[in-house]
């Protein structure tokens, strides 16, 4: 896979519609051509504390911010036509079917690509497991900000590059 956008979430508490964060990478010809990241006003508006315990996102940074449809339509521009990747794909498909959903916007059917499973496909039990950091390293990629939307989204891109 040379032509892909990779793509993390970050969310304010556990509705998956709570988007607060938002991190693209895309790669085209097996480079990266394009960073994208925008911090979200969430909806609902409200922060668990294990989430910003996560990701270190507080009301106030997003109190000023767009909410998801006016990112979004940027963000839309960078990834037209092209597949999306992400590590544990499923959290992050959630969310954003979550929140097209929330906005009444109509989902195109994103087709995604999950570095978590094809991770496990590759190595196996040769890891001591398959969270972001550890395949991310076994890849020759160090992530610095674990939970920084763009670092995961670059982590993952550099993932499905080697392994994809």
């Amino acid at each position: 896979m040379k032509d892909f956008a990779a793509i993390d979430f970050e969310t304010a508490n556990g509705n998956p519609c709570s988007i607060c964060s938002i991190g693209i990478v895309v790669v085209r010809d097996g480079v990266i051509t394009d960073r994208f990241y925008r911090l979200v006003h969430p909806v609902p508006n409200y922060y668990n504390a294990r989430n910003v315990a996560v990701h270190g996102i507080r009301p106030e940074d997003t109190e000023a911010e767009d909410t998801f449809p006016e990112v979004w339509a940027e963000a839309v521009q960078l990834i037209e036509g092209l597949p999306l990747v992400a590590h544990w794909s499923r959290f992050d498909e959630g969310c954003l079917r979550a929140a097209h959903s929330r906005f009444e916007m109509p989902y195109p059917d994103y087709e995604f690509f999950c570095t978590c499973t094809a991770s496990r496909r590759t190595f196996g039990n040769r890891l001591p497991n398959h969270k972001l950091p550890t395949v991310a390293r076994a890849c020759g990629y160090i992530l610095e900000h674990h939970h920084n939307a763009i670092a995961d989204a670059e982590a993952a891109a550099h993932i499905a590059l080697k392994i994809l």
